[in-house]
């Protein structure tokens, strides 16, 4: 029998540990996905960023998979965003950045979302108060920036969701280029 290839995924799994709602402790998402055969899991902040290993699967069905499990195991829905290191480290080696000037008031952002709910925006598209530029919509995510000095990160988000959907996930850069550094450490 043909065994399958070892994958390294990473998991951005939406509205854990938020405010103090859906807590999900990052010992026990580990013990569900262990549960799932995945391995060698680290875990990024508190905020459902899971890096992990497993037999090379479809991303869909294995999003699939992995939501279902952990809905039945915490009790409450954790949509599931998976996508590969090398995926992400493409993602990061393009620097979708390099031509904003990022401080402490204008944040970058990476929102992952379905390919079905794709808006197909004019880009780079702006917000009326002019805080929120949408830069890139590639088919399953978008490269954002928010001046926080203007508007808050909430509202940037309800914008998003507007267009896209609740089913979206958005992750500061900073929290990628966390990953990228245990990707290849």
């Amino acid at each position: 029998m043909l065994q399958k290839r070892m994958q390294t995924y990473i998991g951005f799994l939406r509205g854990i540990n938020v405010r103090g709602h859906h807590k999900v402790p990052m010992a026990d998402l580990k013990a569900a996905l262990s549960e799932l055969g995945c391995k060698n899991m680290v875990t990024i902040l508190n905020s459902g960023n899971v890096i992990f290993d497993l037999e090379e699967t479809e991303l869909h069905t294995l999003e699939i998979k992995i939501a279902t499990h952990l809905e039945q195991r915490f009790g409450f829905g954790i949509p599931t965003f998976i996508k590969t290191k090398t995926e992400i480290l493409s993602i990061i080696k393009s620097d979708p950045f390099e031509s904003e000037e990022i401080t402490v008031d204008k944040r970058a952002y990476i929102t992952f979302f379905r390919p079905e709910n794709n808006a197909k925006l004019n880009l780079p598209w702006v917000s009326e108060d002019g805080a929120y530029k949408i830069l890139e919509c590639k088919a399953d995510s978008l490269i954002s920036v928010l001046d926080v000095t203007v508007s808050k990160t909430t509202k940037a988000m309800a914008i998003v969701e507007r267009s896209f959907g609740k089913d979206v996930t958005t992750r500061n850069w900073k929290t990628l280029i966390r990953i990228e550094k245990k990707l290849l450490a």
